[in-house]
């Protein structure tokens, strides 16, 4: 059974994979993108940490492997290429299936073994040698005088620009206090438009009292003159030499690409006496230096002479501290003149893979043996806090420290508080709950409702305003609840970027998809029930709509092809359209292919509309062949009735040679709608109020003047209409004033002729039983305040009726 920590891990993961592909996408793009290998690298550490915790052993372990990769990476050890996208992207779903079902064990180890091999291969066995890198001396700005300063990936980001033969840059720029963030943001972007950023660090040499210096970090393959006159400020030389354990003399090849620095502590004993056993300190020193940076300290006052000489008889014990790639055997060759008595100790200090914060002098003083651990207590025991010391000092009276300590323990409360409420200001809650909310709200809608109406209706005065104030209040709460459930589409549009990435490839078309509109909002369960139409209608843009590379050249096109998806919101509905600049439909193809299938008559000239309607028709298909993406006649027709069941619309236009746009208008919500109540008879229906144009009288001399012809004149227009009470066969006269109800359905103004208009309505949307669900033209029911039903028309599909029904008259 899967509890509720891995419950909650498996909704994170599915956050966290969706991010990770959509920035592997972007990365693919951009390869060398810095931001980007980071945030991928973020999102695999995050995903292997959680699914350790959470007993997803399989997950961790196969997400640690790609981690891995990713760290080389990230350290510049090896290239982002398509290659390698893609095989992240196929571990990508490959961590998608173990996390598909939390109750079974992934035995299926051949496919993870299979992509695991893959990315092993890409992985460099030996970086190139330093004899082809650009580290020894450049002459400039050392770059050693600042590496305190900069975090290990700044460095690792310097080191891999150096290793693509780049060179390195530093850049001073005075900036005053009241402009300093815009002078820094349009400096910044300007550094990065020629090469990559590491790091801006304040400079105090010659600091002017106006303002503020920084010096920025940078790489570039332009020159200097190049750079001055892009960035406005004149750039200098940074020298790496021998910062990165690669010195001007070493000409052994690299570490294996596995390697990190590692810092050691080196001690031993030399003595002039014993022939042999006193070295030549600056010849250490330079051998030392050539494998990395290195510190060195005589623990005597008496020590051997730097320039070599050897004549003074002394036992001198020496503290060395090297950081350097080379293994500890390489360190040992350097001290061969160190006898059995020297006692040459080598000891890890300090490791790059380890990731732990440097150490206190206490513990490094317990860990080098000089003290004991209870030494360490004793003394931290006697040691004053600053504010004794101050005061006892005389530079600050006690009651001042009191009241700084004060001011301190304060703000520490207020930071953590604030933590507090930053940790709790979003929860998770399960989709079940919210939509038991929605549905408790409209209920409480309903009875509203009733109340509303039954305020009306009764002589009780001081009932009225207590009716109006709930009425304001569930409104109130309607809309909020319902913003709860409304989310980006954007969550939506990102999935289509891979898919269009794989069909391109497997089609041998270059395309590309733009969105945009991606913050637009709608509700989650619409957002859920697009996936399908949406994916039917990509995968035709590519399949039919975007001709081949040579084809677009051919036509004086772009040989990359473009997808466009957008969004906008429009009143209380969302427009989304699909658009390609492919070849648009062949009406010909289409004609012929609905002439075989018996779907019009050979002699039939198709409009635009009539094109539309049939390419919408169940087992039409213009390929040749079958394959996986299309072929069996099924796709257009799916993507109608799923937006007819969303109460929505679609058109198509397509211009030839240009391309197609198909356009989707969908509501904002499917729980609560606004509505225009209507009567026919003593029954009522409604209709949603987002697809109603205006309302207009028909008497009966209008129907004689049109000789029963239904269609009515409209400022000069015509607009043919159905009559609902004819439709639904309702028994009775119709009344002598009639009211026509006009509405746009695919595009054209259709008219609905109802007894009465009855005004507005918040309509609570209720499933129709089973065996109502079917019934066409009618899409759902509510309940009116007076506890009836009214059913919910749905304009388009009862357009189809009508037109089926004339059709057989």
């Amino acid at each position: 059974m899967i509890d509720e920590n891995q419950e909650s891990f498996t909704e994170e993961a599915g956050e966290l994979l969706a991010e990770l592909e959509t920035s592997l996408l972007a990365l693919e793009e951009s390869p060398e993108d810095p931001d980007l290998i980071g945030r991928v690298f973020r999102c695999l550490h995050t995903i292997k940490g959680l699914a350790a915790m959470c007993g997803f052993q399989e997950v961790s372990a196969f997400t640690h492997k790609l981690e891995s990769v990713f760290d080389k990476v990230r350290y510049g050890e090896m290239p982002v290429t398509a290659q390698l996208v893609t095989l992240s992207l196929a571990s990508l779903d490959r961590i998608r299936s173990m996390l598909s079902d939390a109750n079974e064990s992934c035995d299926d180890f051949e496919g993870s073994v299979d992509i695991l091999s893959a990315l092993q291969a890409l992985v460099p066995a030996v970086t190139v040698t330093p004899a082809s890198l650009p580290f020894r001396s450049t002459g400039g700005i050392p770059l050693r005088d600042y590496l305190g300063v900069m975090t290990e990936y700044e460095l690792s980001r310097i080191k891999a620009n150096l290793l693509q033969a780049k060179k390195l840059f530093s850049a001073r720029l005075h900036c005053s206090l009241d402009t300093l963030d815009t002078q820094i943001r349009d400096f910044s972007a300007g550094v990065k438009s020629q090469g990559e950023l590491f790091s801006s660090i304040p400079d105090m040499a010659d600091q002017p009292g106006d303002g503020i210096s920084l010096r920025f970090f940078f790489a570039s393959s332009e020159d200097e003159s190049s750079l001055e006159q892009k960035l406005g400020v004149k750039p200098e030389r940074v020298d790496a030499g021998g910062c990165f354990g690669l010195g001007e003399a070493e000409t052994a090849t690299n570490q294996c690409a596995e390697a990190r620095e590692v810092t050691y502590r080196i001690r031993f004993r030399s003595c002039a006496d014993a022939p042999g056993s006193s070295p030549d300190l600056s010849e250490l020193i330079s051998s030392l230096r050539r494998i990395g940076a290195c510190q060195i300290l005589a623990r005597t006052d008496f020590l051997t002479a730097l320039g070599g000489d050897k004549s003074a008889s002394c036992v001198v014990s020496w503290d060395i501290t090297l950081t350097t790639v080379e293994t500890e055997e390489a360190i040992i060759s350097l001290f061969s003149f160190v006898g059995a008595d020297g006692a040459l100790k080598i000891e890890v200090a300090d490791s790059e893979a380890a990731g732990d914060a440097p150490k206190r002098l206490g513990e490094l003083l317990v860990s080098r043996g000089e003290i004991s651990p209870e030494d360490l207590g004793k003394g931290l025991a006697r040691q004053k806090q600053l504010g004794q010391i101050l005061v006892e000092d005389g530079v600050v009276p006690s009651i001042a420290v009191e009241a700084a300590l004060s001011e301190q323990q304060h703000i520490k409360k207020i930071h953590q508080e604030r933590q507090s409420r930053d940790a709790a200001a979003s929860i998770r809650v399960p989709t079940h709950k919210l939509d038991l909310l929605v549905n408790l709200v409209g209920e409480l809608v309903t009875v509203q409702a009733r109340l509303g109406q039954l305020a009306t209706s009764t002589s009780e005065t001081e009932l009225l305003p207590i009716s109006e104030e709930v009425e304001h209040l569930v409104g109130d709460l309607r809309d909020n609840v319902l913003s709860i459930r409304m989310l980006p589409i954007g969550s939506t549009f990102a999935k289509f970027q891979r898919m269009v990435r794989d069909l391109s490839l497997e089609l041998g078309k270059d395309v590309e998809l733009c969105t945009a509109g991606a913050e637009t909002e709608l509700d989650k369960t619409v957002i859920e029930r697009l996936d399908d139409p949406l994916v039917h209608l990509i995968r035709n843009c590519l399949d039919h709509g975007i001709e081949s590379k040579e084809a677009r050249e051919a036509a004086g096109k772009p040989a990359k092809g473009t997808v466009r998806l957008a969004a906008a919101q429009c009143g209380d509905s969302v427009e989304i359209t699909v658009e390609d600049d492919g070849g648009g439909l062949d009406r010909e193809a289409i004609r012929a292919i609905a002439i075989k299938k018996g779907l019009v008559p050979p002699t039939a000239n198709l409009t635009e509309k009539d094109i539309t309607a049939v390419i919408f028709a169940p087992g039409l298909s213009t390929a040749l062949t079958v394959s996986n993406i299309s072929g069996r006649g099924v796709g257009m027709d799916v993507v109608k009735r799923s937006i007819e069941s969303l109460r929505g619309t679609i058109e198509v236009s397509t211009i030839a040679g240009k391309g197609t746009t198909i356009t989707m208008r969908i509501p904002l919500t499917l729980a609560i709608v606004e509505s225009l109540l209507v009567a026919i008879g003593t029954d009522r229906f409604v209709l949603p109020l987002a697809l109603v144009e205006e309302c207009v009288e028909l008497s009966r001399a209008d129907i004689t003047r049109t000789h029963g012809r239904n269609i009515a004149d409209v400022r000069g227009k015509i607009i043919p209409y159905i009559s609902l009470r004819e439709l639904f066969r309702i028994r009775g006269a119709a009344p002598e004033m009639q009211q026509i109800i006009i509405t746009s359905v695919n595009g054209e103004r259709i008219g609905f002729v109802v007894d009465s208009v009855i005004g507005e309505h918040q309509t609570v949307i209720k499933p129709l039983g089973r065996v109502y669900r079917d019934v066409p033209g009618i899409s759902g029911a509510t309940i009116l305040g007076n506890g009836c039903v009214a059913l919910i028309l749905d304009p388009p599909n009862l357009l189809e009726v009508a037109e089926t029904a004339a059709a057989f008259a």
